[in-house]
């Protein structure tokens, strides 16, 4: 499954879904993939160190058990001759026998010269802080007072937070079901329909998930919906609406005769929209269309209120997707801003005017954010930024930014632009 991302860079969470059965408990092998994920610029940095020349690309799985076992060394409680007799074994089932004597040199060389190595890890930035040089790089530009808090809070793993379904309960009832079942419960700071979890559990084990009382989803993405201002009867545009949450929210809290057209060009995410529309009770027009060539009968509409939550770097929420730091370059940043430069172009055509439109992205980089909305403003005179609650995040140069840890939440940006009549 490492590989999988590592070498033909596929997401984690596709790589997990190819899991074959019978192999490790789904828990343990999830535990040691988002972990060596999370540490890789470290794990990596130390292998290296280790091994006395590189290995071949078609051994790529062997170099994966190596950081397994690192990754068992120094961030779990495995004891460590079951962490070196594991990841050893681990090469015999792979039927790479000459692998066995590899690993069992190399992570017991990390046991012996384990305090000079992580010293040295230490001493740099990016061992320090197990973040691609890069990416610091970019951290350090946009944020010169958070950038090591940014870095260090991406580490972390996040909170499991819920949305409250308020068409069927309230959040102060819901947290008293969950203390029914066992389950301690905070509201969310900045997110009215917000409730953090005390420890992280399945979805099957909260009280009303199967009949749509609650859904998961970050405090940070909950603040979409109340930002874009609903009024009755109007018509919202979700633009690039899947997996489904932040329609989902849009329709649990709007007021009377909403209509939400909800359109994403992946057609297979698509099914988990309408998954999550029949699970809360909900109804909406969905459609699989390009943000980028609005097109067909939704693409010639006008629309009250548009959210769009750009395709982006994904910078703010590595905490739940740690593989981005082995998935994203920095050349993707500047093809990414033409990109949304475009959408946003493409949307503004579709918005009525006097209408809203909200720029969303999951991103911390200025490229994908404030400087978006500032060129946008720009050439197009027909548009003016509204402003945001200041009780979040960060003020930009346009819109608000919020970062991950802060406040329980992941980082995303947003600012609101109304169509002048």
């Amino acid at each position: 499954m490492l590989v999988a991302v590592l070498e033909k860079r596929r997401s984690l969470t596709q790589a997990l879904a190819q899991r074959p059965a019978g192999s490790a408990p789904p828990a343990l092998v999830q535990e040691l993939c988002y972990g060596v994920m999370r540490f890789l610029p470290r794990l990596d940095r130390l292998a290296a160190e280790l091994l006395k020349r590189p290995l071949k690309r078609r051994d790529r799985d062997i170099h994966a058990l190596i950081l397994t076992g690192l990754y068992q060394l120094t961030e779990m409680r495995t004891a460590e001759h079951a962490a070196v007799a594991e990841t050893v074994e681990a090469a015999r089932r792979l039927r790479k026998p000459w692998a066995a004597a590899l690993i069992n040199g190399v992570l017991r060389g990390f046991l012996r010269r384990r305090e000079a190595l992580m010293a040295a890890l230490d001493a740099a930035d990016e061992g320090a802080l197990a973040c691609p040089g890069w990416l610091l790089d970019a951290f350090r530009a946009a944020w010169p007072d958070d950038w090591r808090s940014i870095a260090a809070a991406l580490n972390q793993r996040p909170p499991m937070t819920l949305r409250v379904n308020r068409r069927q309960i309230g959040p102060d009832e819901y947290i008293a079901s969950l203390a029914d079942a066992g389950l301690a419960a905070r509201p969310a700071p900045h997110a009215p329909e917000g409730v953090i979890l005390e420890r992280p559990v399945a979805v099957e084990a909260l009280p009303g998930f199967g009949s749509g009382q609650v859904s998961v989803q970050d405090a940070g993405a909950q603040l979409a919906a109340r930002l874009l201002r609903l009024a009755p009867a109007q018509h919202v545009l979700d633009a690039c609406a899947a997996p489904g949450g932040k329609s989902c929210h849009l329709l649990e809290i709007a007021p009377a005769g909403v209509r939400l057209t909800a359109v994403d060009v992946d057609a297979d995410r698509l099914r988990r929209v309408r998954d999550n529309l029949d699970r809360l009770r909900l109804e909406a027009e969905v459609v699989e269309g390009d943000a980028l060539h609005p097109a067909g009968e939704w693409g010639r509409r006008r629309y009250d209120r548009i959210l769009l939550d750009a395709p982006c770097s994904a910078t703010g929420v590595i905490r739940r997707h740690p593989d981005i730091k082995a998935l994203r370059r920095p050349s993707d940043i500047s093809a990414l801003a033409v990109r949304q430069a475009a959408m946003l172009d493409a949307m503004w055509s579709l918005l009525a005017p006097g209408g809203m439109l909200l720029y969303a992205t999951c991103s911390l980089l200025p490229e994908e954010n404030e400087m978006q909305i500032v060129d946008f403003l720009k050439r197009r005179k027909d548009a003016r930024e509204a402003p945001l609650d200041d009780a979040w995040g960060h003020p930009r140069a346009a819109g608000r930014q919020t970062l991950p840890g802060e406040d329980s939440m992941d980082g995303f940006y947003y600012a609101l632009l109304v169509k002048r009549p």
